[in-house]
């Protein structure tokens, strides 16, 4: 079975003790209009009027071409870490890009396609069937934003 897995509580805590995003620039701090700003440690929707983080992280452990860099939110104050087999609060969205990368962090050509939420689980599964995939990523089908990481269980 799957396991959905947010950003480390460590790199977030980070942020919000206004360490620098993957461009070296400061958070910005927002409050949430509520419904549309997944935060990507807890996993859930960031409630509005709650203080957020908006940011760019690069989901990544090493720099190269396949290493995107994008735009997330976080809670502002500190939230636990969410994750686990059930499908998280965030993905609110009727699909999903979901895409596997090999053990050196590049995209595993062919793995990568639009995908019904509720099918996240199933795809991934099967792509993390295979050898030459070691993680997968759930991004946004509108915008390719990183929302969160799938490993094997």
């Amino acid at each position: 079975m799957p396991r959905f897995v947010p950003i480390p509580t460590e790199i977030v805590r980070a942020y919000q003790a206004d360490g620098v995003d993957s461009y070296g620039l400061l958070p910005e701090r927002r409050v949430s209009e509520g419904g549309g700003n997944p935060c990507r440690h807890c996993l859930r929707m960031i409630p509005e009027g709650a203080a957020m983080l908006v940011l760019a992280h690069r989901p990544f452990a090493s720099l190269q071409p396949y290493a995107e860099t994008g735009p997330i939110f976080l809670c502002a104050a500190q939230c636990e870490a969410g994750g686990g087999a059930e499908l998280p609060e965030i993905l609110a969205s009727s699909d999903y890009i979901v895409r596997g990368y090999g053990a050196d962090e590049r995209i595993v050509y062919g793995t990568g396609g639009v995908v019904e939420t509720a099918r996240i689980p199933a795809r991934a599964a099967e792509l993390l069937a295979r050898a030459d995939v070691e993680f997968v990523h759930v991004r946004s089908a509108r915008n390719n934003c990183f929302q969160l990481r799938v490993e094997r269980d």
